[in-house]
């Protein structure tokens, strides 16, 4: 009989899910349960549960617990804190496991194993080596496992770099991607920042990319771009990166779309309540000053915004950007 393990589908899942989900098969056994889209009975429920001050993304966190704590053996939710040896996560993240086991009555066992690379990579590995004790799985089989999961994370992570959105690039790894086709071509180019678990819940984010793509409006985000190529940014000209791993990649995301000028704008899709973003979107703000040729408008979002609010401001943007862009090439 199989175990399952539960993953919910939100924050870092959306990053990682290929890569845990082939890391878990690869271990023999075990089959991944995930919670699904986000509904509206979802971030109910979290909202419900979770501490006041948190922001929308934990909230819905605690909602696809619970749409998976009754159906599932395990849940995983590790401690991630840093893998690029450099920056760490959301404090957070780095609390969601305690958070979620004493919020939380009726829970399975929650996988939550520390990953922290600036002890070396090597405790990356011994953490999956951790994570496979949960199944009786040997060193051997952990290493394949990981190697293999590795792999396809690699494979994910290049089909966004070649342009294509984060929910296209999940299903490319299973079949080849086929453009939908198009009356007629994206007239505008934006770029979408802000963090991956934000912008590509279609149900918190109000389908803002889907609605931008009704639009006329092709989409970049900082996962299309190249690690490599966000490494080399100046971040804005700080003397520093942020401390944050994700608002880092955003900041330096920002950095190159203004410097290279070649997008007709610029989103930035905030949560309320995010104190590492509100941080961000202000060094967004100073840099769009900076560049008053590209149009810049920050979305705030949270458990009580409503689609039809979203929609207008999107479209009134979309239409000056418009407007301004003909104007220039009047």
């Amino acid at each position: 009989m199989n175990v399952k393990v539960g993953i919910p589908s939100a924050l870092l899942y959306f990053l990682y899910f290929p890569m845990w989900q082939t890391f878990f098969k690869e271990l023999g056994g075990v089959q991944v349960i995930t919670s699904g889209k986000t509904t509206k009975e979802i971030l109910d429920d979290g909202v419900r549960e979770a501490t006041a001050d948190a922001c929308v993304p934990v909230k819905l966190f605690y909602g696809h617990v619970l749409a998976l704590k009754d159906r599932v053996d395990y849940l995983f939710i590790p401690r991630v804190v840093c893998l690029n040896c450099k920056t760490v996560y959301c404090p957070k993240f780095l609390g969601l496991p305690d958070m979620i086991r004493h919020s939380l009555a009726g829970l399975p066992p929650i996988i939550d194993t520390r990953m922290d690379s600036r002890q070396g990579y090597i405790s990356i590995l011994k953490a999956y080596c951790e994570i496979g004790r949960y199944f009786n799985a040997g060193r051997k089989t952990v290493w394949k496992a990981c190697w293999k999961a590795r792999h396809v994370l690699k494979r994910f992570n290049n089909l966004m770099q070649k342009g294509l959105s984060l929910p296209e690039a999940m299903a490319g790894l299973h079949k080849p991607y086929q453009e939908e086709s198009r009356a007629t071509e994206p007239s505008l180019l934006f770029a979408v920042l802000g963090y991956p678990y934000a912008i590509y819940d279609s149900f918190i984010s109000a389908g803002l990319l889907e609605k931008l793509r009704h639009l006329g409006v092709r989409v970049i985000t900082t996962e299309n771009f190249h690690p490599r190529l966000l490494a080399r940014q100046k971040n804005c000209n700080l003397s520093k990166r942020l401390f944050w791993t994700l608002s880092d990649l955003a900041l330096k995301a920002a950095h190159l779309v203004f410097k290279q000028g070649q997008v007709d704008g610029v989103i930035h899709l905030t949560a309320f309540g995010c104190g590492p973003d509100s941080v961000l979107n202000k060094f967004i703000e100073l840099e769009a000053k900076n560049h008053r040729h590209i149009p810049f408008m920050t979305l705030t979002i949270d458990e009580h915004s409503g689609e039809a609010g979203i929609t207008t401001r999107l479209e009134a943007f979309v239409d000056m950007v418009r407007r301004r862009k003909e104007a220039v090439h009047a």
